[in-house]
């Protein structure tokens, strides 16, 4: 079994929070930074993420109680993702700040509500961000460090690019050369392309406090890094990459992992997180099978589900992606599945319906023991099994490719 080092919770999470962002790194202390006539803006990620939102708003705002309610915005980091229903943003948020405090939804495919953030350093191109994002006085950015499959990791300015950007600037930063890189990565953070690009735009209006946490398997938050953007950011991910990268001797005939439960495990989408995890040490030609509930599908929204079953094969869908002038929504997360799909098979335990599985070229399975059973006895009793309970939660690695990173 590939899992995390055990890390325990912190015993007094408010009391850590509130000396976390009175004793910043690189920053000054977060009271002084926000005026109380300032207009701010606090960035959270949407749903599809697991920060403990409902507890850290209320002491954020414990500690900014000269900052009044209506000069504050909470704006909801989408991304490119799905707005969350008003009962999903008071669950996220907590009832006590969704009624004090208000709470919007990004939207980047909405141009009215976007003003011009700058010009991309990297790319060249306009950005433009969330409208409310972009007037205020001060910017707070909230995010949950871990490891992630293009960025390396997750937190720091990506919590603000692609969060609040348009979805132009979205698909530019999701581009097949960029996401093909092979330093867009899991637990990479120099020399890779997607967190460039996460860097110098979300980077285009300066971002006045950060609050990052890390947790642990049962979502108790086990350490802040709250100040400078970048200085923050890097000392979370030291400590994330202490617990999380495991070094396997070995690829695995038969890779067994999750997307690491609620709420990475709502779509098919999200569950390429999880396969991805396992596709760094599965075998040529290996098993990958997958445990993620998908009780949203594919999803419906979005051009997913569309561009896989549009094609026949992964390698026509790369085809597609790799062909000359072609750019569409979610090509990226397309891209990383044909390229699972090249180098394994994928069986998936989920509630999606098994013929909706079966035409999107992967194989649904009922019963996980049973499927390893059934893949022992063709490969032989005695083929090692790796096991990653957490998913994506988990970087696995053979210790060569490790080596010459």
């Amino acid at each position: 079994m590939l899992a995390p080092k055990p890390e325990p919770g912190l015993p007094d999470e408010r009391a850590a929070f509130l000396e976390a962002v009175r004793q910043p790194i690189d920053a000054r202390p977060l009271k002084e930074i926000v005026g109380a006539g300032e207009k701010l803006a606090v960035v959270i990620p949407d749903g599809t993420r697991a920060l403990p939102r409902e507890r850290l708003l209320p002491w954020l705002f414990e500690e900014l109680a000269h900052v009044p309610p209506e000069n504050v915005v909470i704006v909801n980091g989408t991304g490119s993702h799905r707005a969350n229903t008003e009962e999903e943003l008071e669950a996220m948020v907590g009832p006590e700040v969704y009624a004090r405090y208000r709470v919007v939804n990004h939207n980047a495919h909405d141009p009215s509500t976007m003003e011009l953030a700058g010009t991309s350093p990297v790319s060249g191109r306009d950005v433009y961000m969330n409208r409310e994002y972009v007037e205020a006085d001060r910017r707070i950015v909230m995010g949950f460090i871990e490891p992630h499959f293009m960025a390396g990791f997750s937190g720091g300015y990506k919590g603000i690019f692609p969060a609040v950007a348009d979805i132009n600037s979205v698909m530019d930063y999701h581009s097949a050369p960029i996401i093909g890189h092979a330093r867009s990565n899991w637990g990479v953070l120099e020399d890779n392309p997607t967190q460039e690009r996460i860097r110098a735009n979300g980077s285009l209006l300066p971002v006045d406090f950060c609050i990052n946490v890390t947790q642990n398997r049962d979502r108790e938050i086990t350490g802040f890094f709250c100040g400078e953007t970048l200085a923050a950011h890097a000392r979370g991910c030291e400590a994330s990459l202490a617990s999380v990268m495991v070094a396997c001797e070995r690829e695995y005939p038969i890779v067994v992992t999750s997307n690491g439960g609620y709420p990475l495990d709502q779509n098919l989408y999200q569950a390429v997180k999880g396969m991805s995890a396992a596709a760094q040490i599965v075998s040529e030609g290996g098993l990958i099978l997958v445990a993620s509930r998908c009780n949203d599908g594919f999803p419906d929204h979005g051009n997913f589900r569309k561009m896989l079953l549009e094609h026949d094969s992964p390698e026509a869908m790369l085809e597609t992606i790799y062909s000359p002038g072609f750019s569409t929504y979610d090509q990226w997360q397309v891209q990383l599945f044909a390229l699972i799909l090249q180098k394994a098979r994928v069986g998936l335990y989920s509630e999606i319906e098994p013929d909706a599985v079966r035409r999107v070229h992967i194989e649904p399975v009922a019963d996980i023991t049973a499927r390893i059973r059934e893949e022992l006895d063709r490969i032989g009793p005695d083929a090692p099994i790796a096991v990653l309970p957490e998913g994506p939660m988990t970087v696995p690695y053979p210790e060569r490719a490790r080596a010459q990173a």
